[in-house]
């Protein structure tokens, strides 16, 4: 809105507005919008990819953490999208504009599975079958602590930060409903190995819900999972999480197990990828401590 009234796109009362102009009732205010520049067209790049599974319809693929999905702010190159229209050209024309094949996102620093739509109908069987909670998807966390219980269920509202809005918030008034279950696979001490299955899919929503119950995954950058958890940690525990984090320079998160039904021939689908090797390694460091 700043940048169409400092372009004159603006009038209040049939005069050019300014920025700190304060509106009183009966103003009548005309805004020109233009129309949104079209996007250039992604140019395929040539990158490996780790498919686990292909055919007419669709691509499942293990995501390294450090890679984008698709091009976004400040990213215009060298996401997963780019790699997919090398791979296969044909989804160029599917899904949305920069977003080719893609039916859902993984944060760039989480790992792990992910389903890619190769056409049409693939592509809108599967965005349909993630709205009415068809896909299911489930993932390995490492977290600083021991929860109390063996398992449970976070149920809260969820949307933008009322402060920052690059982070995503527990909210108390407003927002989307957001679900997510874990369990304690492992106990290590300063950590612990969570399963946890998405049953709504916003945005942070893993990251933010473990924080929410004081659990933060281990390395994440935003959300506690880094640098603020060493500091109420002992000398002892200190170095070893210092240890631990020189081993993962990322969230501690990936997608292990995804599973839905075929959008063409009906077959149930399901895959499961082992964490990689920074994930294992730091799982073997708490392992030799315990």
């Amino acid at each position: 809105m700043q940048t169409l009234i400092r372009q004159g796109r603006v009038q209040v009362n049939g005069s050019a507005g300014r920025p700190s102009q304060r509106l009183r009732p009966g103003d009548q205010v005309r805004i020109e919008i233009p129309d949104r520049a079209v996007a250039a067209p992604l140019e395929p790049e040539a990158r490996p990819l780790d498919i686990v599974y292909e055919d007419a319809s669709l691509i499942v693929l293990d995501k390294p953490a450090g890679l984008v999905v698709h091009p976004g702010a400040g990213i215009r190159r060298g996401t997963l999208a780019h790699a997919l229209l090398h791979h296969a050209p044909e989804i160029a024309a599917v899904g949305g504009a920069g977003r080719p094949g893609i039916v859902h996102r993984l944060d760039r620093d989480t790992s792990g599975l992910m389903v890619v739509a190769k056409t049409e109908q693939a592509h809108r069987a599967l965005v349909e079958a993630i709205q009415e909670r068809r896909v299911h998807r489930t993932y390995l966390a490492l977290v600083w602590g021991v929860p109390r219980s063996a398992m449970g269920s976070i149920d809260t509202s969820f949307g933008r930060h009322p402060r920052d809005r690059k982070r995503m918030a527990v909210l108390t008034h407003g927002g989307k409903p957001a679900r997510t279950h874990w369990r304690i696979l492992e106990r290590l001490g300063l950590a612990s190995v969570l399963e946890v299955r998405l049953e709504t899919g916003r945005t942070h929503q893993i990251r933010v819900h473990l924080e929410h119950i004081g659990h933060p995954v281990v390395g994440d950058p935003v959300y506690g999972g880094r640098g603020k958890k060493q500091l109420s940690l002992g000398p002892g525990q200190r170095s070893l999480a210092e240890a631990l984090l020189e081993c993962l320079d990322r969230q501690a998160l990936h997608a292990v197990r995804l599973e839905f039904t075929h959008p063409v021939n009906g077959n149930s689908l399901s895959f499961t990828r082992a964490a990689p090797e920074d994930f294992a390694r730091a799982l073997d460091l708490l392992r030799s401590q315990t």
